[in-house]
């Protein structure tokens, strides 16, 4: 008998395209109508392949999503733009997107009135667009982001790899809209912000492409001044002005004003607890029972506990232990948030209320917003915050060292004098804290005449500032005065 097995087949998968769906909207502020165009969809970002040293083509290694909104009628060489991501790593663009920056926002409510579910969408008034165009990018594995059938999406999950794939997005966009002659700035969040500083130099030294500024909110440039890490005493006296706020915040320092409160805070943790740990062993016992009382009466902690962690309060140990004789843990990106914790002995907490509280709010407003209102239809799960990816990112770049963009930003300060910094910090924010923030920019290796180039704002909330009514107001205004004076129009 003839043999009728079929050798198999390979089908190969179709090659990716763009899928950008464009939409047209109008929106009012301050008595102006804003007529704008909003492009959302992923691109396809390709790589340069060589085989035997002959150009072999550009193989697509990754569909990145984004959405961005551009201003009907204006000039594009002198309309600003601005790019925006979070960070995680592992967190899409939705905070920034429907918090603070973009033309609709989610109102997720504050710590004494979380929004309650199915949630809603309202016009933002303070959006950025007034006075940028807007880019929010998803990095890989975030969003709608994924690798392209075949590769593997852990490639882009590391320092330098995120940085040149972003890059190369923020330049096709560029490139595509004809906006090479645009001031153009970068919006970060937290590790978003270390993101946009490593961005800045990568930017200019691959692409020739140079900004005017960029908008770090909640700021960590010097991972090694968060990271409580063996033998690393420069978080602990960086987080105490936070800790001594998040106090205040829960009545621990009676009717003291916070102002003065966090001005002894920074004095003792400039000076005496630096000292006093560089000492060890040194430290005389007189000397050791004056810091104890010190740190105890501004952190709000019993001057038992602060004696037996040795003068080393580490954060999510405070934030469990703050509160325990009241059976709560405050929140760690928001110190001002709490909620009951079920074992009172733990030192891990349950839950950060500050996410769990907001992050309903921000899934269910973009998951409308994309498919009701931008008219964007995709099946796969929108990934909000990826802890898979969070855990999973390698810094292998960084071996033996701390994880930090500051050489690299003070670089591309020098090469460009022309460009400026805006820092947005919370006093409340417990993941990434101002008073360490502050030390950084401190630190960076640039003259004296370019300090004046960076400027600071500082809010009554955490690490999403704009949760808070009254800051997110005032951010508002903050970020778009920053955007008029650095675009040298």
């Amino acid at each position: 008998m003839p043999d009728t097995t079929e050798e198999p087949t390979t089908e190969s998968a179709a090659e990716p395209t763009d899928d950008l769906v464009t939409t047209q909207h109008t929106l009012t502020v301050k008595r102006r109508k804003l007529a704008y165009t909003a492009q959302t969809g992923r691109i396809v970002l390709r790589k340069e392949v060589l085989t035997d040293g002959k150009f072999d083509g550009h193989v697509a290694k990754a569909e990145v999503f984004l959405t961005s909104y551009t201003l009907d009628g204006a000039e594009p060489g002198t309309r600003p733009v601005t790019f925006a991501f979070n960070g995680g790593p592992g967190s899409s663009s939705v905070w920034l997107h429907m918090g603070i920056l973009g033309p609709r926002r989610v109102v997720s409510g504050d710590v004494d009135s979380p929004e309650p579910p199915p949630y809603r969408l309202v016009d933002n008034a303070d959006t950025l667009l007034a006075q940028s165009d807007l880019v929010f990018i998803d990095p890989v594995s975030t969003g709608y982001s994924r690798a392209a059938t075949g590769e593997k999406p852990k490639e882009y999950h590391g320092f330098t790899a995120d940085v040149e794939s972003v890059a190369e997005i923020i330049r096709l966009w560029t490139s595509r809209n004809g906006r090479w002659l645009s001031p153009k700035f970068l919006a970060g969040e937290s590790y978003g912000t270390l993101r946009a500083a490593a961005l800045a130099g990568h930017l200019q030294d691959r692409h020739g492409l140079y900004l005017n500024g960029l908008l770090l909110i909640s700021s960590v440039l010097d991972m090694g001044t968060i990271r409580f890490t063996e033998g690393n005493d420069t978080p602990y006296p960086l987080f105490v002005p936070t800790y001594a706020a998040i106090a205040h915040y829960h009545g621990l320092h009676g009717d003291r004003p916070l102002d003065d409160v966090l001005a002894d805070a920074e004095d003792f943790a400039s000076r005496d607890l630096p000292w006093a740990l560089a000492r060890g062993a040194r430290l005389s016992a007189a000397e050791r029972t004056e810091a104890v009382r010190t740190l105890a009466s501004l952190t709000g902690l019993d001057e038992s506990y602060v004696d037996r962690v040795n003068l080393r309060i580490e954060h999510v140990r405070f934030f469990t232990e703050l509160l325990r004789d009241r059976g709560l843990v405050t929140g760690r990106m928001d110190g001002r948030f709490t909620t009951w914790e079920p074992d009172g002995g733990r030192e891990l907490m349950s839950d950060d209320a500050s996410i769990s509280r907001m992050i309903g709010a921000y899934a269910a407003g973009f998951n409308h917003y994309v498919r009701g209102e931008l008219d964007y239809a995709n099946d796969l799960p929108y990934e909000i915050l990826s802890m898979d990816v969070n855990r999973a990112w390698s810094y292998a770049d960084f071996e033996g060292r701390a994880v930090s963009a500051v050489d690299g930003l003070s670089a591309a300060m020098r090469a460009n004098p022309h460009l400026k910094l805006h820092v947005a910090m919370g006093h409340y924010d417990g993941a990434t804290p101002y008073f360490a923030a502050e030390h950084v920019l401190a630190h960076l290796a640039i003259p004296d005449e370019l300090r004046k180039n960076i400027e600071t704002a500082y809010y009554p909330a955490g690490h999403m500032m704009y949760v808070h009514e009254e800051s997110r107001v005032r951010q508002g205004k903050d970020l778009a005065a920053f955007i008029r004076s650095a675009s040298n129009r």
